[in-house]
């Protein structure tokens, strides 16, 4: 499993980060604070507090997690 952060400020970038890992055959889990919620799932992502940065974390390989990171790259965080 791979994880990073990324800043999802509004609702569009919920939608293309949605779609981005909409694309990966891998599961997507987002981690904000202690909730965890499909990250392929735009009501599942509107439900949690997005005001913080969330940790992306990618069931699959680290290619998989590489071509989402480069996909979603204008919003990744370091932390």
């Amino acid at each position: 499993m791979e994880s990073f952060f990324v800043q999802l400020a509004s609702i569009n970038d919920v939608k293309q980060f949605v779609n981005a890992a909409t694309s990966l055959p891998c599961e997507v889990d987002v981690r904000a604070g202690r909730y965890l919620v499909n990250g392929k799932s735009i009501m599942g992502l509107l439900s949690i507090d997005l005001a913080e940065p969330v940790c992306i974390e990618v069931c699959g390989t680290a290619k998989q997690a590489e071509q989402l990171k480069a996909m979603v790259s204008s919003h990744v965080m370091e932390k």
